[in-house]
Formats: C-alpha cells, structure tokens, sequence
C-alpha cells in the first residue's frame, strides 16, 4: 500500500465519527434555523406594529365607514401577494395590537423574549402573536390593569 493511500486511509473516519460529525452539522444546520425563524419573527412582529400605528391616525382622518382597513388589505395583498398577513381580519388585529401598546419600547421588549416564548416560525407565528398580545393587553385594560 502506497504512503499516499495509507494516509487517505486514515483520514477518513470511520461509521461512528462520520455519524458524531454529521450530528454535530445537523445539530448547527437547526441551531441556525431556529435563530433565522425567531429573527424574522421578531421584525415581522415589529412590521406589524408599526402598519397598526400608520392605520389609526388614517383611520381617524378618514372617518367612519371608509374602509380604510379593507381598501389597505386589497392593496397590500397585490403589492406583496407571497406575503401572508394582510388580510382585512389580519389588520384589524394588527391595528388592535398597535392601540392596545402604544410604546414602542415596550413592543420591543416583549419582542426581545420571543426565544424564550418558543415561537415557531411557521408563517403564522409572528400574527398569532400580534393577536394574542392585542388581546392580552385589551382584556388587561378591560379588567382594569
């Protein structure tokens, strides 16, 4: 056996640290997924935000009746039709969400927890939570808090 192929040889690994070597890229190849989706989550979170507090002072300008919401919905749903999201229903919870916390500051500090509230990103989870803390924070105004 030539020097060179002895070498070749045992460079190779074997079936136990080839499967340890490919578990430890799997393991980064997940790791770094879940960093990207929680990313995208946060500023879609903050996206929303800020379309629910561009809508309230159009909607007040407007005046009842005017459809603002169902008219944005049409325009954004043609602008960006491979997003999800902009459905009449999806903005009224996004403007809820926007009036019910008013302080950017701290929609960026809830925000900041989403890895510790183990969000997936499954192209709903930045809406749900829009919606779920729109009705959190409305049902804690509600009851007084």
């Amino acid at each position: 056996m030539s020097k060179r192929l002895a070498s070749q040889r045992n460079a190779m690994p074997g079936a136990a640290e080839y499967a340890a070597w490919l578990g430890r890229l799997k393991e980064e190849v997940h790791r770094t997924r879940l960093a990207a989706s929680l990313s995208v989550n946060r500023e879609l979170i903050l996206l929303y935000w800020r379309l629910g507090r561009s809508i309230l002072p159009q909607q007040t300008a407007a005046g009842w009746g005017t459809k603002v919401i169902d008219r944005l919905a049409g325009d954004l749903r043609q602008s960006f039709p491979e997003m999800a999201g902009f459905s009449s229903r999806s903005l009224k919870y996004i403007r809820t969400f926007a009036a019910a916390w008013p302080d950017e500051a701290i929609v960026q500090q809830v925000v900041a927890l989403l890895p510790r509230l183990h969000c997936a990103n499954d192209g709903n989870a930045a809406r749900r939570f829009a919606r779920g803390a729109a009705n959190v924070r409305t049902a804690g105004i509600l009851a007084g808090g």
